[in-house]
């Protein structure tokens, strides 16, 4: 990526992981200047800070987007709308704009109802396919998405030189760039992202519920159980707005999935040994050859 300039000025709004590890990544590609933060929580940006993620915490939203060449929105997707209202009046004409959203659909109303269309000439929408279960500016990591995709879904007016800019500078913090229409993403995420992370969330309700003492039952959980539900340590607030924003396409995952195990319920039900062998030796094939597909 040496031919990609650096950025003057990177303006992050929600510095947690996701923002913060495109600031620390960018740094060490060498690729920004200068990066200011915007952020809710007082002790957030004051660790952002120190940690070295940001040079500056804005006072402002006005402040914080003045002779920005690029806003990285890295905030829950709950708070879009009201983010992209804040921002439209202060973004410049010719200043990129980006955002990591779990989904695209909501995002992309969102920039049509609040942004002009000048600005959104230069808003290229993404999702970095990257995270871990902790969150927060202590959670960054400048390699968080080395060998991890990265989806852009632009706009039919977004221009060519914003989606070059944008995937260029994804690819020097060392992701793979695809892009997709906004709703085959949001199909995708439904099954692959949004419904994993529901499952974790209820296997632990589940637990917690079936009986009066859940320490004691998950005094005896091993690995197989912290792997599964590793995910659902996760931020609730993130979580709750990514399965509202995409609640449709979840909803027919979910449907599809409860069919899934009803048809395993009813094996159990008829003592079908072959036919459990069967699924389970089906699943196992499409993960093995899923992982080797990843090499």
């Amino acid at each position: 990526m040496t031919n990609t300039a650096a950025l003057n000025k990177l303006a992050i709004i929600g510095v947690g992981l996701i923002g913060g590890s495109f600031a620390l990544a960018l740094r060490k590609a060498g690729l920004v200047k200068h990066i200011i933060g915007v952020g809710r929580s007082p002790q957030n940006m004051q660790c952002a800070l120190e940690r070295g993620v940001i040079d500056e915490i804005a006072a402002d939203i006005a402040s914080a987007l003045q002779h920005a060449d690029l806003v990285f929105l890295a905030m829950p997707v709950g708070q879009t709308a009201h983010i992209m209202a804040q921002i439209a009046p202060y973004l410049h004409a010719n200043t990129l704009l980006t955002d990591a959203g779990s989904t695209k659909q909501d995002v992309i109303a969102a920039a049509r109802h609040h942004l002009p269309l000048q600005n959104r000439h230069h808003f290229v929408p993404g999702h970095p396919i990257a995270g871990t279960e902790h969150s927060g500016a202590q959670a960054a990591q400048a390699d968080l998405y080395r060998n991890k995709h990265v989806i852009l879904t632009p706009l039919p007016e977004t221009g060519a030189d914003a989606i070059e800019r944008v995937s260029q500078l994804w690819q020097a913090c060392g992701a793979q760039v695809s892009q997709m229409p906004a709703g085959e993403h949001d199909h995708v995420l439904a099954a692959t992202s949004h419904l994993p992370h529901i499952l974790a969330f209820t296997m632990m309700n589940h637990l917690n519920h079936s009986t009066n003492h859940p320490e004691n039952l998950l005094r005896f959980a091993g690995s197989g159980l912290r792997d599964f539900t590793r995910i659902a340590s996760s931020s609730p607030e993130m979580w709750r707005d990514i399965c509202l924003a995409n609640r449709e396409a979840l909803l027919k995952q979910i449907d599809a999935y409860q069919n899934e195990l009803s048809a395993l319920q009813e094996m159990l039900k008829n003592n079908d040994g072959d036919a459990l062998e069967q699924a389970f030796s089906q699943a196992r094939g499409v993960r093995e050859n899923w992982l080797k597909s990843k090499g």
